[in-house]
C-alpha cells in the first residue's frame, strides 16, 4: 500500500515536471543564456523585454565607436519580425530591419525604407540604416526566433518600433514584398540606462476627432436623416424639420471632420490620397445636397419629381462612400478592433431597422 503511494506520488511529480518542461520551450527571458552560433560577440549584451504582449527580447550593446548590436528574440509564429528606426515614432518614413524563416528553413535578413502605407512604397534593400557586411541571421531555437544584425551608426535612434507579421504570410523572391503587419508598437528606447517605454501616437487627439466626427456625421447621422425622410412622411411637417436639422447638424459636423483631416494629413506628411479622394468626394455630394434644398421646387411643380429623383439618388450614393470610407478610415488610423467592431453595430442596427421600415412601407404600397 505504501509502495502503491510513493509510486503515485512519483507518478505524479514525473507528470508536473514534464509540463514545466513543455511550458518553458518557447520562452526566453533576460535570466537565459544565448546559446547561438551568431557572426558577433554576446557575451555582453545588454537584454530588456519591449513589448510584453507578444514576448519579444532585445539584446543590444555599442561594439565599437560607431556599431551596435541587437538581437531581436520573438515567438515563432510564422510570420516575420521587424525592429524599425523612426524619427518621429511613426511606422511612414522610417527605417527597419526584417527577418523571417521560409518553409524550407532558409533564414532571411533585409532592410526596408517604410515610405507609405501601400505596399508598392515598403521598398526592400532601401532606407537610412546602414547595416555591417555579413552581421545579420536569423535563426529559430526552442520554438522562438532570433533575429541578429549590426548597424554602423554612433547613435541609432531612440524612437524604435516591432512589428509582427501576419501568421503563415512570407516574403519571397524575387520581390520580397512586404505584407501589412499583424500588430505593431512604437516605443522609446533609452540606451545609456536600457529601459524602454511605449510611447503615445503623435496627435492623437486630432485623430481622435477627425475619425469621430466624420464616423458620428457621414457614417451615422446621414443614415439616421435619410431613414426619417424616407420612412416618416405621415408626420408632416415634422419628418421635414427633423430630416433638415438632422442633416444640417450631419453636414456641419462632416465639414469640421474634413477640415481636421485635412490637418492631420499636414502634420503627419502621410500618403492616404484615397482615403483623402473618397473624403473630398463625399463633401462635394453634400454640398450638392444643401444647394439642392435652396432650389427646392414646390410640391406642384413639374420637375419636383425630377428634384426627389436627384436628391434622393444623391443620398444614396454619399451613404454608399461614405460607410466603406470610414471602415478604410479606421484601417489606415490602425485603431483596431474595438472601433470597428462599435461602428459594425451601429450600422447593422441602423439596416435592421430601415428593412423592417421598408417592409412596412411595401406592405402599404
Amino acid at each position: 500500500m505504501k509502495l502503491s503511494s510513493i509510486s503515485i506520488i512519483f507518478l505524479l511529480a514525473l507528470q508536473a515536471l514534464s509540463v514545466l518542461l513543455v511550458n518553458s520551450q518557447g520562452t526566453d527571458s533576460c535570466n537565459s543564456n544565448l546559446n547561438l552560433n551568431l557572426p558577433f560577440d554576446t557575451s555582453s549584451l545588454h537584454c530588456i523585454s519591449v513589448w510584453s504582449r507578444y514576448d519579444f527580447i532585445l539584446r543590444y550593446v555599442q561594439t565599437s565607436s560607431n556599431v551596435w548590436s541587437f538581437v531581436l528574440s520573438a515567438p515563432d509564429t510564422n510570420s516575420f519580425l521587424g525592429m524599425g528606426f523612426s524619427s518621429n515614432g511613426q511606422m511612414v518614413g522610417s527605417s527597419a530591419v526584417v527577418g523571417w524563416i521560409s518553409a524550407d528553413g532558409a533564414g532571411t535578413v533585409k532592410r526596408y525604407f517604410l515610405g507609405g502605407q501601400r505596399p508598392d512604397l515598403v521598398v526592400p534593400d532601401e532606407g537610412n540604416l546602414t547595416m555591417v557586411d555579413n552581421s545579420s541571421s536569423i535563426t529559430s531555437q526552442s520554438s522562438r526566433i532570433y533575429m541578429a544584425f549590426q548597424l554602423s551608426s554612433s547613435q541609432p535612434r531612440s524612437r524604435v518600433l516591432y512589428s509582427v507579421g501576419q501568421i503563415g504570410v512570407i516574403p519571397s523572391s524575387p520581390g520580397f514584398a512586404l505584407a501589412e503587419h499583424r500588430d505593431k508598437v512604437s516605443t522609446r528606447l533609452n540606451y545609456v540606462t536600457g529601459t524602454t517605454s511605449a510611447t503615445s501616437r503623435p496627435h492623437s487627439r486630432l485623430r481622435r476627432s477627425h475619425g469621430i466626427l466624420n464616423m458620428v456625421s457621414w457614417g451615422i447621422l446621414m443614415l439616421i436623416g435619410a431613414i426619417v425622410g424616407r420612412y416618416f412622411r405621415q408626420w408632416d411637417p415634422l419628418w421635414f424639420y427633423s430630416h433638415l436639422l438632422i442633416q444640417s447638424c450631419a453636414f456641419l459636423l462632416g465639414l469640421s471632420g474634413i477640415i481636421t483631416g485635412f490637418v492631420l494629413e499636414h502634420r503627419l506628411g502621410v500618403d492616404v490620397d484615397t482615403h483623402k479622394a473618397l473624403g473630398i468626394f463625399i463633401l462635394v455630394l453634400g454640398c450638392l445636397q444643401v444647394m439642392a434644398v435652396f432650389a427646392r421646387p414646390g410640391k406642384e411643380s413639374k420637375v419636383r419629381k425630377y428634384w426627389n429623383w436627384y436628391h434622393q439618388n444623391g443620398g444614396r450614393i454619399l451613404i454608399a462612400f461614405a460607410i466603406p470610407n470610414v471602415f478604410y478610415g479606421i484601417h489606415l488610423g490602425d485603431e483596431g478592433t474595438a472601433w470597428n467592431a462599435s461602428y459594425a453595430v451601429a450600422i447593422s442596427i441602423l439596416f435592421l431597422v430601415s428593412l423592417i421600415l421598408e417592409f412596412h412601407l411595401w406592405r402599404k404600397i
